[in-house]
């Protein structure tokens, strides 16, 4: 009996009737059934509004650690994923990518929650910048929750990374979610969203599920919603002018489809080893998912005297690749996701075919091995030869999205790099050179058309992620046909489902408004020395105005001693008058560490540890004979939910530092970084 897929909507699984069956790609037997009961939308948007309170009842550190919990989660009972995968054709390897890649970058993101973001839920985009000339006016930067639902629509090919890599994001960015995968995959994508409600992680309301069409979703979302959108460029089109989405301005945010290139530079021949990094990146973006990525290689451009190499390597290479059933330990290329997917292969090789020359891919000989494979969406691995791709536009606008790539040759440089831009924006590029010089010249021009760039050489190799990965610290997406959006990236995921206001204010308000110390805001002062006070006592705005210190001679000759630094500016005293000080100057780094002598509160206590300085500037010299003071004041606490070996809470200040001297002159600023302990 064939499992019919349910929805999670409104805190619930629906569906019990069976609608259109889903079936193996490997031997083409039924392996779930969407179900064939309407949506209510209407509800799903309300649960999901009703969520963003208890959502952002946690702050960002909190959703941080609700992340990092939930891929451990999942992480445990990533083998239960893994036998479901198999269904859609993916070798391990490409399960791989999928499951634990999307998991992976859940904990990537939790650590980035965790590291760059601060305790609450408003991110001061600093520094604030003074709007009158007495400092008693001035703006900045917040971002802050948007209140809404985001949407996110996927593509088949990777049922798990898809939803996972813009539900984590948006999660930490305190938004709730409702995910569409693709139906051809969805029983994989249902599989990891009920182990997601069984861990009950989760705030209710973070993230539902549709099984099916979209209904009437997009038409009841508002102005603070957001839409992704993983797929086509045709259908990323069409979903991009949806007339509720133009009315209130919703941001619709594209990853699509597009024809990526790998560029084999002049400078390298067949007997360099950047030569066969070239033919096995090919061959690998070909193989792995049947070349269903978004990032896989359509176009291998290649300086015309090598194309033969070239093709003979790859025609080599792809002939050891074992295609079949890929519970089998020999096969290294599975099936394509479905057979729709199989027949679309097809009629776009056919009319790639109609442009360029096969090189590899005769049908007639193709034979997957394996046990009940004859009804598989299996695809032969095709490479294509277009001897004239500058005049030859199909080949640059026909993407047949499968185990398919073409040879294109160039005569120079310029015309491989003309050849890269004719996809017409792209994910990402890859450049394979010896000299630094062609990456110099190249990259700049291909980074106008490619969200992405890999320059792939022998050093480069031996940790290189590959052409076709997408990493969470680097973006995702590219201009033109690839969608004009962007993914991933770090915190900048994080930030696309933040609302970005600018605020005006005095600096005490801006303070309070932030969170975060703004220099010329009121202070705290009191007898006892904000080191000597506990995480949980600490407030943003205490602060010390320390005694004063004047620099000696003795001072400068002992740290030059000291440190081994004896710079002329220092120790040269007609050098230093010929220069545009006109006297000796201290060290800047015996200013800072002065500085510390005069703030630091030398007995044990909460403070543990210094371990940085951040926007350290040294404003003005220090002479011999120059009072110096310093006035520490605690700019930020961020919360990260740490103990130490014996349970013990910390959490991390920031302090901000000024040094004067005795007119009052800036001399010195920066942050410091601490480790503080709490209470208990």
């Amino acid at each position: 009996m064939t499992t019919t897929l349910q929805s999670w909507i409104g805190g619930r699984w629906i569906g019990q009737e069976s609608a259109q069956v889903l079936r193996s790609a490997v031997n083409g037997r039924p392996v779930a059934a969407a179900h064939a009961e309407a949506i209510d939308f209407a509800e799903a948007v309300a649960f999901a509004r009703a969520a963003n309170k208890p959502l952002l009842a946690l702050d960002f550190q909190q959703r941080a650690a609700r992340l990092k919990a939930l891929a451990k989660f999942l992480m445990e009972h990533k083998e239960s994923l893994y036998a479901i995968s198999a269904h859609t054709g993916a070798t391990r390897t490409d399960s791989w990518i999928d499951i634990e890649g999307g998991i992976g970058t859940l904990f990537a993101y939790a650590s980035m929650g965790s590291n760059e973001l601060p305790s609450g839920n408003v991110v001061h985009e600093g520094p604030a910048m003074p709007l009158g000339k007495k400092g008693g006016f001035a703006g900045t930067h917040i971002l802050v929750p948007r209140a809404g639902v985001a949407v996110h629509i996927n593509a088949f090919n990777f049922p798990i990374w898809g939803l996972l890599e813009k539900f984590a994001p948006s999660f930490i960015a305190g938004m709730p979610c409702i995910g569409k995968p693709a139906t051809a995959t969805s029983y994989v994508t249902e599989a990891a969203v009920r182990l997601i409600d069984q861990s009950g992680i989760l705030p209710p309301g973070s993230l539902q599920l549709v099984i099916g069409g979209t209904g009437d979703l997009l038409d009841r979302l508002r102005e603070q919603d957001v839409v992704t959108f993983t797929g086509s460029a045709d259908t990323a089109a069409k979903l991009r002018v949806h007339a509720n989405l133009i009315r209130h301005s919703v941001p619709f945010n594209a990853e699509a489809d597009s024809l990526n290139c790998a560029i084999l530079a002049p400078d390298v021949t067949p007997d360099d080893e950047e030569f066969d990094l070239f033919v096995k990146e090919v061959a690998r973006e070909m193989t792995v998912k049947a070349g269903q990525k978004c990032t896989a290689i359509r176009r291998a451009i290649v300086p015309r005297q090598h194309v033969e190499a070239v093709a003979n390597a790859l025609k080599a290479r792809l002939a050891k690749t074992v295609v079949g059933d890929p519970s089998r330990e020999d096969v290294r290329m599975g099936a394509l996701a479905s057979h729709a997917q199989q027949a679309d292969v097809a009629e776009r090789v056919a009319m790639l075919r109609q442009h360029a020359d096969l090189i590899v891919g005769d049908a007639a000989g193709f034979a997957p091995v394996g046990d009940g494979v004859a009804d598989g969406a299996f695809f032969a691995p095709t490479l294509l030869l277009c001897q004239n791709p500058l005049q030859t536009a199909a080949v640059h606008d026909i993407e047949a999205f499968g185990p398919v790539s073409t040879l294109m040759p160039y005569d120079d440089l310029d015309e491989a790099l003309e050849l890269a831009t004719r996809g017409r924006g792209s994910l990402v590029g890859t450049l394979v050179t010896r000299d630094p010089k062609i990456a110099a010249k190249a990259v700049p021009v291909a980074a106008a058309w490619h969200g992405r760039l890999l320059v792939l050489d022998r050093e480069a190799a031996v940790e290189s992620t590959g052409h076709g990965s997408p990493l969470p610290a680097l973006k995702h997406g590219g201009p033109g046909r690839a969608g004009g959006g962007e993914e991933l990236g770090g915190v900048r995921a994080v930030k696309h489902y933040l609302q970005r206001a600018a605020v005006q204010g005095s600096p005490t308000m801006l303070s309070a408004v932030t969170g975060e110390f703004v220099r010329g805001a009121r202070v705290n002062e009191s007898s006892e020395h904000p080191f000597r006070r506990w995480f949980e006592d600490l407030q943003v705005g205490d602060s010390l105005l320390t005694h004063r210190r004047t620099v000696t001679e003795a001072d400068i000759v002992a740290f030059g001693g000291l440190s081994g630094d004896y710079f002329y500016m220092h120790f040269d005293d007609i050098a230093a008058k010929q220069s545009q000080f006109g006297k000796r100057i201290a060290h800047g780094y015996f200013v800072l560490s002065a500085a510390a002598g005069l703030f630091v509160s030398p007995a044990p206590g909460p403070v543990l540890a210094n371990y940085g300085l951040d926007t350290l500037r040294f404003t003005k010299p220090v002479g011999i004979g120059d009072t110096i003071r310093a006035r520490l004041t605690c700019k930020r606490k961020v919360d990260r939910q740490k103990r130490d070996a014996n349970g013990v809470g910390q959490g991390v200040v920031a302090w901000d530092v000024e040094v004067t001297n005795q007119d009052g002159e800036l001399v010195a600023s920066y942050d410091i970084l601490t480790l503080v302990s709490k209470r208990s």
